[in-house]
C-alpha cells in the first residue's frame, strides 16, 4: 500500500489526499507566487492521477497566466494548488499538509524576482528564473 498524505485549507472546507511519496520541494520567489502566498511559495509536484480533492465547491481557481491557474479556498483564502493544465501534475503547497511529508526543500527558483526584505541563506541551489 502506498503512502497517503492528507492536507487541507485553514478552515477545512477543502481537503485533499496525495498518494505516494512526495517529491522534492521547490521554493518559488516569483512575484506571482509571492503575491498569491504572501511570501514565497514552497510546493511539491503531485501527479494529477494521485491527487484526490474533497470540498471542491469551496475551491476557487484563478488563472494568473495562460500557463497556470492557482487554487485557493473561497472560504478562508488559503493558497493550496498551482495547476499548469497542460501538464500531468499539480503543485501542492507544503504548508497545507497535515502531518510530516517525508521530503525536504531542494531548490529555489525565480530568485531574481525575490523580495528585498529577505535573503536566501540555506545553501540550496538558486536559479535566477
Amino acid at each position: 500500500m502506498s503512502e497517503l498524505h492528507h492536507g487541507s485549507c485553514l478552515c477545512g472546507a477543502v481537503r485533499f489526499a496525495a498518494r505516494g511519496a512526495l517529491g522534492q520541494v521547490t521554493a518559488c520567489h516569483c512575484s506571482l507566487c509571492r503575491k498569491h502566498s504572501g511570501h514565497f511559495d514552497a510546493s511539491c509536484e503531485v501527479k494529477k492521477a494521485d491527487l484526490r480533492i474533497e470540498g471542491e465547491e469551496a475551491l476557487r481557481w484563478y488563472a494568473a497566466t495562460p500557463k497556470a491557474r492557482r487554487g485557493f479556498c473561497g472560504t478562508c483564502g488559503a493558497s493550496l494548488f498551482f495547476d499548469p493544465p497542460h501538464l500531468d501534475w499539480v503543485g501542492v503547497s507544503m504548508g497545507a499538509f497535515d502531518g510530516p511529508t517525508g521530503t525536504r526543500l531542494a531548490l529555489h527558483i525565480f530568485c531574481a524576482d525575490k523580495g528585498d526584505y529577505y535573503e536566501i541563506t540555506d545553501g540550496l541551489p538558486q536559479n535566477a528564473r
